[in-house]
């Protein structure tokens, strides 16, 4: 709707009983706002602009402005919020998650179809036709789409919607990436399609689930394998025989693509935070605050900015010159006068200081976990009881989308030993693993070897009992 030019036609200071109505409004709206919440969105004395539009269809719309940012929007007698208040509070509506592709179909006025909508393991919102949702991109919590149910989710999925091929996709996904993480091997290479989905594939699927292609999004191995190379360049597919096509070319050393997306795995990631002021930098990416970067996406904006704007010192390409941007992104007030010039990974290191420090887990059929600030490691440590017995305490499971309950009974099989849960001090839901004896190794084998948990985030491993000497 905003996307294209519109009219202003006022822009006046709310009053005092305009102001009261608004809060009924927004509460009645959007009852899931606390009201710590509800008076941030609509504080009592901060001047909110009632400003009036016409879109470029010749809707009359009412804006609601908060410090120039626009948090609501009034059409036909409706209250809507915009996606920069659902930024701030994503969760105040329910949601559907579809593909980036889609969001621009989206941008462009389209609207969001059945078939494009991803559905999560946990099933879809419970929502009544007409009530307002928003839309977001799988993996990225941020909304992107403000809309209206056109039906139902029972009417959705009595509507003939594909949500079991999108469940397909998910287990299609997760068993490639499994075959090519634990199963083939590069002196295997070339294979052929079909030997990897006959002997990797298969095998890889868990017990209780049928990995079946012609449900899937894709119908064909060929097309799924084409878009894992093309779009995420995973692997690389040669038809070395006419008409026989052979994977030829795995890339096992990016995590990201590879390994992240496995089970359980982890990404360190950067978000946008509200002082930053990088408009003119993320513009370059549609990076908008509060979305997730890795590293190397960060490292990328910065790179194109720079080239973009010729800051690269000609005398020496290891350094780049600060420009007005940069310097009130980067540099601290006692340094305006004196730094004109920094070098290409102080600007990196300096860009993401700026930044919040984040880490998504990402689990295989589930939507993607964002956890803020310092991750603790799963901590492992051996205690004693009694006389001489040796205990072995395993917690911060749950961080990492671990079931206490299933790693402690994987133990109990795998060691045969005795194991009990017991809740952990000081926290309301957490709770550790003890099975009996020194375990460090058995316990380090499992999760490294069959959860995929990578080893710097495994706390304790060095005190593993070392082999006896011959």
């Amino acid at each position: 709707m905003f996307t294209k030019a519109f009219r202003v036609k006022s822009n006046t200071v709310i009053k005092g009983s305009d102001r009261r109505k608004l809060k009924v409004d927004v509460s009645t709206a959007f009852p899931l706002l606390s009201e710590s919440e509800l008076s941030e969105v609509v504080p009592n004395k901060e001047e909110i602009n009632v400003v009036k539009v016409y879109a470029h269809k010749g809707d009359a719309i009412t804006l609601y402005v908060l410090h120039k940012n626009p948090l609501f929007f009034e059409l036909e007698k409706r209250l809507y919020p915009t996606v920069y208040m659902l930024w701030q509070y994503p969760n105040v509506l329910p949601s559907f998650a579809t593909w980036a592709p889609v969001i621009q179909k989206i941008a462009g006025g389209a609207d969001l179809m059945l078939p494009g909508v991803v559905v999560p393991s946990c099933g879809l919102p419970e929502v009544r036709q007409g009530e307002c949702c928003v839309v977001k991109v799988v993996g990225n919590e941020a909304p992107m789409a403000v809309g209206i149910a056109a039906m139902s989710t029972a009417e959705m999925s009595s509507a003939g919607m594909k949500g079991r091929g999108v469940s397909m996709d998910a287990l299609l996904l997760q068993c490639f990436l499994h075959a090519l993480k634990s199963k083939v091997k590069k002196s295997e290479l070339p294979l052929l399609t079909s030997s990897f989905l006959r002997n990797h594939m298969f095998p890889c699927c868990p017990n209780g689930k049928q990995l079946d292609i012609k449900k899937s999004s894709y119908k064909k191995l060929s097309k799924f394998l084409q878009t894992m190379q093309q779009q995420h360049r995973v692997v690389r597919v040669k038809e070395l025989t006419k008409g026989v096509e052979s994977l030829v070319e795995v890339d096992w050393k990016n995590p990201v693509r590879v390994i992240a997306i496995l089970f359980c795995s982890l990404l360190e990631c950067h978000i946008l935070w509200t002082g930053f002021l990088f408009s003119d930098l993320c513009a370059i990416y549609c990076a908008l605050k509060g979305t997730v970067l890795q590293p190397g996406e960060v490292r990328a904006i910065i790179t194109e900015y720079v080239k973009a704007n010729e800051l690269v010192d000609e005398n020496n390409k290891n350094y780049v010159h600060i420009n007005p941007i940069l310097c009130d992104c980067l540099l601290e007030k006692s340094e305006y006068h004196e730094v004109s010039i920094l070098k290409w990974d102080d600007l990196f290191s300096r860009t993401l200081s700026k930044m919040q420090e984040c880490s998504q887990f990402v689990i295989a059929g589930q939507q993607p976990i964002m956890k803020k600030g310092h991750i603790e490691p799963i901590d492992i440590t051996v205690a004693s009881r009694g006389s001489n017995k040796k205990v072995t305490l395993i917690k911060n499971l749950e961080m990492y989308g671990l079931d206490p309950i299933d790693v402690s009974a994987a133990l109990q099989h795998r060691v045969q030993a005795s194991a009990v849960l017991h809740p952990v001090p000081g926290t309301k839901d957490k709770v550790l693993v003890q099975i009996q004896g020194n375990q460090i190794q058995q316990v380090g084998n499992l999760l490294l070897d069959r959860y995929h948990i990578p080893r710097k985030y495994i706390q304790g491993l060095e005190k593993a009992q070392k082999g006896k000497k011959k």
